[in-house]
């Protein structure tokens, strides 16, 4: 069975840290009180936000790296309704990686918080603001960026769980491709 070249293990890996960091911390963000506001909301900010664009960044190479470097085929004896399956799940999880961190950019921006002072991009990376703040534009991109957020979270649970069952179940060694 072929594995992925080194480059795409590496762009996964990357991926996967930094969406540990990014997803509890964007929804930790909702749950902070008044009382704990101030520098400790901006902490969490700022480090949702630089993992999102830093995301978004290592996707959009991941992707350009994926032109011209296809994927090792899926073995035959995987079933038709579990290769769909499993690009249904990937392709989204493509798109919303790339979607999601453009919408919270927005809405920083619509909120009048663009990634500048106690939010730039790594803590001294100034992004430049682009919007003036509109609070009825900030509220819808945020909404479809928590939507976003939560359906990242399912894909990534049908993601892990194909490879809980092919690992467990099937046992045919399809988590060695990308390890």
């Amino acid at each position: 069975m072929q594995s992925y070249n080194p480059v795409a293990k590496w762009f996964h890996w990357i991926t996967v840290a930094l969406m540990a960091v990014a997803l509890p911390v964007g929804f930790v963000i909702q749950h902070i009180t008044e009382a704990q506001e101030g520098a400790t909301k901006m902490v969490f900010y700022a480090i949702h936000e630089s993992a999102g664009v830093t995301l978004f960044l290592v996707v959009l190479l991941r992707l350009l790296w994926r032109l011209s470097h296809k994927a090792p085929p899926l073995p035959a004896s995987i079933p038709a309704p579990l290769r769909l399956a499993a690009n249904t799940v990937h392709h989204a999880l493509y798109a919303l990686l790339l979607v999601q961190p453009l919408l919270g950019f927005f809405a920083t921006n619509a909120w009048g918080f663009p990634l500048q002072g106690q939010t730039a991009y790594l803590g001294f990376i100034e992004l430049p603001k682009f919007m003036d703040a509109n609070e009825d534009l900030a509220g819808q991109l945020q909404a479809l960026h928590t939507i976003g957020g939560w359906t990242i979270l399912v894909l990534l649970v049908l993601h892990i769980g194909g490879v809980v069952f092919h690992q467990a179940v099937r046992r045919d060694g399809l988590l060695l491709r990308m390890v």
